[in-house]
C-alpha cells in the first residue's frame, strides 16, 4: 500500500531512496526509480550487493544480474540521455494512429531465473511506456465523405449543403411516412419497370425519375406513381415520333434511290436516242413524258439550249465583242460618281448601258445561300460578264432587277458563251420582253388571262382574293421576272424550267396556279397582308412531287379555249377598245 501511494505521488514510479541520488540529477530520477523498483522485485531471492553511504561512483550505474537491456549502458550524466533512451526504447513499428502497444503476457517459466527475467522486462517496459506514450492525445482528422447531390437537380443549380450528408431515398421515405403516420410501401424495383424501355430522354429522367435531394421532402407514393405514368407516356410518345421519323427518312431515301435510278436510265435514253434525233423526236409523246419527269442534270443544259433556240443568231465571237465593250464602259465610269447619278443614268432610256453599275448592286443578292456568285466567289466575274454583255447587246432593255437569277441558273448548267446565247434568246420571248421592258398594257393582258384560268380552277380562292382586292401583279411579277428561281428551291426551279422550255410561257402561269392550289387551304384563312407575305416567300419544304401533282391538276382550258386562244381574244378585245376610244377624224 505504501508503494502504491508513493507511485501516485511520484507520477506512477517509486521514489528514489534518500541519499541515493546526488543533487542536480533530476533528469535521471525516473530512470533510477525504474531501476530500483526492478532491483527490489528481483532481489527477493538474490539481493544486490550493499551500497556505500552517500553513493560512490559505482552507484551511479544500476547493475543487475540479468541480461542487460539496450538502455542499461546509457551514461546518466550525458545531456542526450533522454533522446538516446527514447530512441532505443521506443518500438520500431507503432500501430497506426499512435496507440500504445498492448503489453506482452509474462512468460510462464517455473525457474527462478525466469522470474528474475520477468522483473527486468517489467522495468524495461515501464521505462519504454514512459517515453513513448503521448502526453496529449492526438485526434486524427476524420475524412468526411464528399457530398453528392442528386444528378437530376444539377440542372437547376440546386446542390444540397455539404454539411448535410444525403440519405438513402428509402430511409427518407420511411421517416416521412413515420411523421405523417402513413405506412410505407416500397415501389417496385426499377429493373422491372425499365426493362422494356429502350429510349429515355435525359431531361425527363432528371425531372421525374431521380429522387429529390436530402434537404427536400421526399415524394409521396401518389406523386411518384403520377410521375412514373407521365414519364411512361412521354417515352411512348417520343418512341412513336422516333419510329415515325425513321419511316419517313426511309421513305425519302427509297424515293431518292428510285429517282436516281430513273435519272440514270433517262440519261441513257436522252443521250443515245433523243438528242441525236432531236428535231424528229422532240414532239413525240414519249419524249414529252420524259420531259415532264425532269431532265437529267448531265443533259439539262444541252436540252435547254435546243429548246430555247437561237433566233437571234448570236455567236461566241459576238459575245466577246459585247463583253469587251462592257469592260470599256466599266473603265469609263468614275469611281467618285454618286449612286444617284448612276441610278439616273440607268433609268435613262437613251443610255441604258449606264445600268452596268447597277449590276454590281444586284449580283451580291443572287442566290446568297450558295456563296458562289458573291464577290470573291467562283462565278462572280462570270455572272458579271454575261449581264454586262447583255446590257451592251440590248441597250433598249438594259439591266432589270431579276435578270441576275435567270443568268445564274443558266451559268450553272451551260458554258459562258452558251449561257449568254440562251439568256439573250430567252429574254427575247414575248412574255419576258413585255415584263422586262415594263410594257404595262401587255402585262395587264397576261394578268387578265391568268385570272380567267384562276377562276376556272380555284373559284373559292379566286373570290377570297377578290374580297381583299388582291390582284395578280402583287405576286406574279416576282415569279415571272425570275422564272421562279428566287421563290422556289433551286432544284425544283430547274425542274420548272425543264417544262417551261417544253411548253413555253403557258407553263409559267400554270405553275403559279399550281402553287395556289397547293396552299389553297392555308390561303383561305389569311388576310391581304399575310397572303402577300406568304406568296412572296414560299415555304422551303415544298417538294417537286406535291407541286407537280397540283400543276397536273390545273386545266389550262376555258370554254374549250386554251391559253393561247384566251390571250389572243384579250388582245383582240383590247385593240377594238382602242379603236372605239380613238378620236374621230376631222372633216
Amino acid at each position: 500500500e505504501e508503494e502504491e501511494e508513493a507511485k501516485l505521488q511520484n507520477g506512477g514510479f517509486l521514489p528514489c531512496p534518500a541519499g541515493g541520488v546526488p543533487s542536480g540529477t533530476a533528469l535521471e530520477e525516473p530512470l533510477r526509480s525504474c531501476r530500483l523498483q526492478a532491483e527490489r522485485r528481483g532481489g527477493a531471492e538474490s539481493p544486490s550487493p550493499p551500497r556505500s553511504p552517500g553513493g560512490d561512483a559505482g552507484s551511479r550505474t544500476c547493475r543487475a544480474r540479468a541480461e542487460p537491456l539496450g538502455f542499461t549502458d546509457v551514461n546518466l550524466n550525458s545531456r542526450n540521455t533522454y533522446e538516446v533512451s527514447r530512441r532505443r526504447s521506443a518500438p520500431e513499428h507503432l500501430p497506426h494512429g499512435g496507440a500504445e502497444p498492448a503489453p506482452a503476457p509474462p512468460p510462464q517459466e517455473p525457474a527462478d531465473r525466469a522470474r528474475h527475467r520477468a522483473g527486468i522486462a517489467a522495468a524495461g517496459s515501464s521505462f519504454a511506456e514512459f517515453f513513448t506514450r503521448n502526453f496529449f492525445t492526438k485526434r486524427t482528422k476524420e475524412l468526411k465523405p464528399a457530398v453528392q447531390s442528386a444528378p437530376g437537380w444539377k440542372l437547376f443549380g440546386k446542390v444540397p449543403p455539404r454539411e448535410n450528408l444525403p440519405k438513402d431515398s428509402k430511409i427518407i421515405q420511411q421517416e416521412y411516412k413515420a411523421r405523417t403516420g402513413r405506412m410505407y410501401k416500397p415501389p417496385p424495383p426499377s429493373s422491372a419497370r425499365r426493362k422494356n424501355i429502350e429510349f429515355e430522354p435525359l431531361s425527363t429522367t432528371a425531372l421525374i425519375l431521380e429522387d429529390r435531394p436530402a434537404n427536400l421532402p421526399a415524394k409521396s407514393v401518389e406523386e411518384a406513381l403520377r410521375h412514373r405514368q407521365e414519364y411512361d407516356e412521354m417515352v411512348a410518345e417520343a418512341k412513336k415520333r422516333e419510329i415515325k421519323e425513321a419511316h419517313k427518312r426511309k421513305k425519302i431515301m427509297r424515293e431518292r434511290f428510285k429517282q436516281e435510278e430513273n435519272i440514270a436510265s433517262a440519261m441513257v435514253i436522252w443521250v443515245n436516242e433523243i438528242l441525236p434525233n432531236w428535231e424528229g423526236m422532240r414532239a413525240t409523246r414519249r419524249v414529252r413524258e420524259l420531259w415532264w419527269q425532269g431532265l437529267p442534270p448531265s443533259v439539262r443544259g444541252k436540252v435547254w439550249s435546243l429548246a430555247v433556240g437561237n433566233e437571234l443568231n448570236i455567236t461566241p465571237e459576238l459575245y466577246e465583242i459585247f463583253l469587251s465593250r462592257a469592260k470599256e464602259r466599266w473603265k469609263s465610269f468614275s469611281e467618285t460618281s454618286s449612286e444617284n447619278d448612276i441610278e439616273d443614268a440607268g433609268a435613262s432610256v437613251a443610255d441604258r448601258e449606264a445600268s452596268l453599275e447597277l449590276i454590281k448592286l444586284d449580283i451580291s443578292r443572287t442566290f446568297p445561300s450558295l456563296y458562289i456568285f458573291q464577290k470573291g466567289g467562283p462565278y462572280h466575274d462570270l455572272l458579271h460578264s454575261v449581264l454586262g454583255a447583255y446590257t451592251c447587246y440590248r441597250p433598249d432593255v438594259g439591266y432589270v432587277q431579276g435578270m441576275s437569277f435567270i443568268a445564274a441558273v443558266l451559268i450553272l448548267n451551260l458554258e459562258e458563251a452558251d449561257a449568254f446565247i440562251a439568256f439573250a434568246n430567252l429574254l427575247n420571248k414575248p412574255c419576258q420582253l413585255a415584263f422586262f421592258r415594263v410594257d404595262h398594257s401587255m402585262m395587264l393582258k397576261y394578268f387578265a388571262a391568268f385570272e380567267v384560268f384562276f377562276e376556272e380552277n380555284l373559284p373559292k380562292l379566286f373570290l377570297h382574293f377578290k374580297s381583299y382586292s388582291l390582284t395578280p401583279d402583287i405576286y406574279l411579277i416576282d415569279w415571272i421576272f425570275t422564272l421562279y428561281s428566287k421563290s422556289l428551291p433551286l432544284d425544283l426551279a430547274c425542274r420548272v424550267w425543264d417544262v417551261f422550255c417544253r411548253d413555253g410561257e403557258e407553263f409559267l402561269f400554270r405553275t403559279g396556279l399550281g402553287i395556289l392550289r397547293l396552299y389553297e387551304d392555308i390561303l383561305l384563312q389569311m388576310d391581304f397582308i399575310h397572303i402577300a407575305q406568304f406568296l412572296t416567300k414560299l415555304p422551303e419544304d415544298i417538294t417537286s412531287e406535291k407541286l407537280f401533282s397540283c400543276i397536273a391538276a390545273i386545266q389550262m382550258q376555258n370554254s374549250n379555249k386554251k391559253w393561247a386562244q384566251v390571250f389572243a381574244s384579250l388582245m383582240k378585245d383590247n385593240k377594238e377598245g382602242d379603236k372605239n376610244h380613238s378620236p374621230a377624224p376631222k372633216s
